[in-house]
């Protein structure tokens, strides 16, 4: 890697917040407690924001769910609905500087990556407008019997999304704006790490509400801790949760949720795998997986973090690994020449130097980086931890920093196995001369998304994982379907005549 360290700073002002967003309206909170957001490149202190309490969040479902009873948003037409949220991201777009600085200081991803991030952003704000319009709510069938019965597609109700902290305008674009199209009143419970972003998207809401094109009580957006975020998960007035986090919460959400029965969607962790078979392009290889890997400095679910390459191939897989590496400039996130930046926090840099520590231990070997970067900024070195066995726990674990494993495989049916050997299933990737070998293969692993000869990120289409990465899918009409409830209306046959 190469690093720079010039000096430099926001190019906007962050505001602090000390009020808490209920029912379409900046309010006073019940509590005291306020939340230091840290700037993971100077290690300062940068904002505070309002933390909510449980009353608050009690207030917020509460006006989530009289909105949603009282059905003004949920009976407006889907296509209206459609246009607010085209609303939201022409407003959100006309704020992308701000949104760009507090990117890098809430994630920690450098200038050019923060601005391209709230493009993209901006554009799934619009996919899910233009695939709400698409959506066909009511469908006529006929039954055997001579009658006609009508199957609809109705909001699921109150739903409460809990978001990360490493991309919460994009889950938002991924949970919140599908949850409004369909109808449906939203409680945002946003993560501490990053308060931000989703205050801004609060301040658009705002707009609206006081313009009369989004009702009051659909949409509130807070802060807060675990007992606050488990306050949401366990109101009976929430009739669904969404979540996107690590598998260990997802399993408690799950857990709470099942007690009365919610509905539940899930985006949870990911150990994806990257097959590189004996036929690969090594320059084809090499143009997607550092940067698959080591994306947002290694905090994306879906990064690519266990490279699977045969013994014949292994040592110059690994010394092109390095060269590339080497090449990505990191450092300074103001600078407009770097592509990776800190980890978001102290907290991240040091779990994520632990787990290079545990692959020592147990036997694996550290070809590249593994240490702390510069003196100033979370940052962790580009890391290539070699010999490693797929029991290791540098293997199984998500470690959510730019750290690679380079496994070993014998041939493809034991490389198929070792990328299937992982409770996660959210992402991969296939290397091959023979693209349509490598669909062959991406059909035999489990997981919910394989990328042949790329590394691709689409979030338009489908998105989700299998077994412990998560339950349901984002991105595309699949996306959009996860907050409609399926109610089928029968109509009586014709009587014979008599």
């Amino acid at each position: 890697m190469t690093t720079t360290e010039q000096a430099a700073g926001p190019t906007a002002t962050i505001a602090d917040r000390d009020q808490v967003f209920i029912g379409g309206r900046w309010v006073d909170s019940t509590g005291d407690d306020r939340i230091e957001v840290v700037d993971s490149w100077s290690e300062e202190a940068v904002a505070h924001v309002r933390a909510a309490s449980v009353e608050d969040m009690a207030r917020a479902v509460h006006a989530a769910r009289t909105s949603f009873d009282e059905g003004t948003w949920a009976r407006t037409p889907i296509a209206d609905r459609a246009d607010v949220i085209d609303a939201i991201a022409d407003r959100l777009e006309a704020r992308a500087e701000e949104l760009t600085t507090i990117g890098v200081v809430e994630v920690g991803v450098p200038l050019p990556v923060s601005a391209m991030t709230q493009q993209m952003t901006v554009g799934l704000f619009r996919a899910v407008a233009a695939e709400a319009r698409a959506a066909r709510l009511v469908d006529e069938r006929s039954r055997a019997d001579g009658g006609v019965s009508r199957v609809l597609k109705e909001p699921s109700g109150v739903v409460g999304v809990i978001i990360p902290w490493n991309g919460p305008i994009g889950t938002i674009a991924f949970k919140v704006i599908p949850a409004l199209a369909a109808g449906c009143s939203v409680v945002l419970k946003t993560s501490p790490e990053a308060p931000l972003s989703p205050s801004v998207f609060a301040d658009v809401v705002a707009e609206l509400v006081a313009e009369g094109r989004i009702p009051e009580g659909v949409v509130s957006v807070l802060v807060a801790d675990r007992e606050v975020s488990e306050s949401l998960v366990t109101d009976p007035e929430v009739d669904h949760i969404t979540f996107t986090g690590s598998t260990v919460t997802g399993r408690r959400i799950m857990n709470l949720a099942s007690e009365r029965v919610a509905k539940v969607s899930l985006e949870l962790g990911g150990k994806s795998a990257a097959i590189i078979l004996d036929d690969a392009d090594l320059s084809t290889v090499m143009q997607a997986l550092p940067m698959g890997g080591c994306m947002q400095s290694g905090q994306a679910c879906i990064a690519l973090t266990r490279v699977l390459v045969s013994r014949n191939r292994h040592d110059e897989v690994v010394a092109a690994y390095k060269a590339a590496l080497d090449m990505i400039p990191m450092g300074n996130p103001w600078e407009q020449t770097n592509f990776l930046g800190p980890l978001t926090s102290a907290r991240q840099r040091d779990r994520v130097l632990g787990y290079i520590e545990a692959a020592r231990a147990e036997g694996a070997e550290i070809v590249h980086g593994g240490e702390r970067a510069g003196e100033q900024g979370f940052f962790v070195q580009p890391t290539i931890v070699d010999n490693v066995r797929n029991d290791m726990t540098i293997a199984q674990e998500e470690v959510f920093g730019p750290v690679i494993s380079i496994i070993t495989y014998d041939d493809e049916d034991d490389a198929v196995a070792i990328a299937n050997d992982s409770m996660y299933g959210l992402s991969g990737a296939v290397f091959t001369a023979d693209a349509e070998h490598g669909f062959e293969i991406a059909q035999r692993i489990r997981t919910g998304t394989v990328n042949v000869n790329t590394s691709t990120v689409d979030f338009t289409l489908p998105f989700g994982g299998y077994k412990q990465s998560g339950i349901g899918r984002e991105g595309g009409p699949e996306g959009l379907e996860e907050f409609f409830e399926t109610k089928t209306v029968h109509f009586p046959a014709p009587q014979p005549a008599q």
